[in-house]
């Protein structure tokens, strides 16, 4: 199967993105609309990649790559017909190449409601670090996963408190 994943040139490309988001889990869970979709698409702090078939945009990856969670994979989203082909494992791969040419860590999160995602993640090497208790919709968690290749500073650059004047 020929998947290309690439950045999202077109305006057109940005409204199929906030449309797979919108249309599918667990953004249909979380209540995104649109509109918040399309602010995603627009959001200069996000890097937006969309997943081709051929011609035919089929997902897309958003990506932070500001902030204390640098490399955040904020959006993971495939078309329903294109899911369960292996397809979500190569638009991880592609994020995590990309996150690490930058950063020491990929970070990600999944909905409580969504195990799924949380079994694909383990399977690629993610740990849990923490949950976030009803964070976006009552009655829901979402799950803080960590894939690291180090920590973000060398252990020569950290003070001691016995060495500050």
């Amino acid at each position: 199967m020929d998947i290309t994943i690439r950045r999202l040139k077109t305006e057109q490309e940005k409204k199929k993105a906030a449309e797979l988001l919108k249309d599918s889990e667990p953004w249909i869970t979380l209540r995104r609309t649109y509109d918040q979709c399309m602010e995603t698409m627009h959001d200069p702090a996000k890097e937006r990649f969309g997943v081709f078939s051929g011609r035919e945009q089929i997902g897309v990856v958003v990506i932070d790559m500001n902030g204390w969670l640098k490399g955040y994979i904020q959006a993971v989203c495939i078309e329903k017909q294109w899911q369960g082909k292996g397809i979500g494992s190569k638009i991880m791969e592609f994020a995590e190449t990309y996150i690490f040419r930058y950063a020491k860590n990929v970070f990600i999160c999944y909905s409580s409601f969504n195990p799924r995602a949380g079994k694909l993640y383990d399977r690629l090497g993610y740990e849990k670090v923490g949950t976030l208790h009803d964070y976006i919709v009552e009655g829901h968690d979402e799950i803080l996963m960590r894939k690291t290749i180090g920590p973000i500073a060398p252990a020569h650059c950290l003070f001691q408190a016995d060495t500050l004047p």
